[in-house]
């Protein structure tokens, strides 16, 4: 690791490199469709319709509220303010199936994980029932983007971070 990277940097590059050192090629296909899935908040519009249908429509559209002050705030706001890099990729054959296309913009926060916590939280404070559950898919959709190489970790708790912000902001 380089000497120039703090205490903090090295952890993020530590865990990243563990990540991408285990070799479960079940779990590789799993999180690339569903890292894939949340692409453009699609995942997230379903969960929304299906809340609003068979749910709570008011979970359904703080969910979506929180989301929209989650992206903005990560993909708008904080991505143009940072430079940094994405993930080195290990280009080994068996690792290629689990990654998703790059995206250009900066790596840090995680848009995915801003908006999976941001939903997760407005919606689950609509409606309890669903919180856990809408939470494990959050966390699940973060890791996701870890496992297929476009963010570390501290992307992912700080797009978090943002995520749970817009979703306790959103109730005001």
């Amino acid at each position: 690791m380089n000497a120039a990277m703090t205490r903090a940097e090295q952890l993020d590059a530590a865990i990243y490199a563990a990540v991408a050192g285990a070799r479960i090629p079940a779990l590789d296909q799993a999180m690339r469709r569903l890292s894939r899935t949340a692409d453009h908040s699609k995942l997230w519009i379903a969960v929304a319709a299906g809340l609003a249908l068979v749910g709570d429509p008011r979970a359904a559209r703080r969910g979506l509220v929180s989301l929209g002050i989650a992206s903005a705030t990560a993909n708008v706001a904080l991505k143009p303010l940072t430079r940094r890099r994405r993930p080195e990729r290990v280009e080994a054959a068996e690792l290629r199936a689990r990654h998703v296309p790059l995206p250009r913009s900066s790596s840090f926060p995680s848009g995915h994980a801003a908006s999976a916590f941001a939903f997760a939280v407005g919606a689950g404070a609509e409606l309890p029932a669903a919180r856990w559950p809408l939470l494990a898919l959050a966390t699940a959709v973060g890791y996701s983007r870890v496992h297929t190489g476009v963010h570390y970790p501290g992307d992912v708790v700080a797009g978090a971070l943002v995520g749970i912000g817009a979703g306790r902001l959103s109730g005001r």
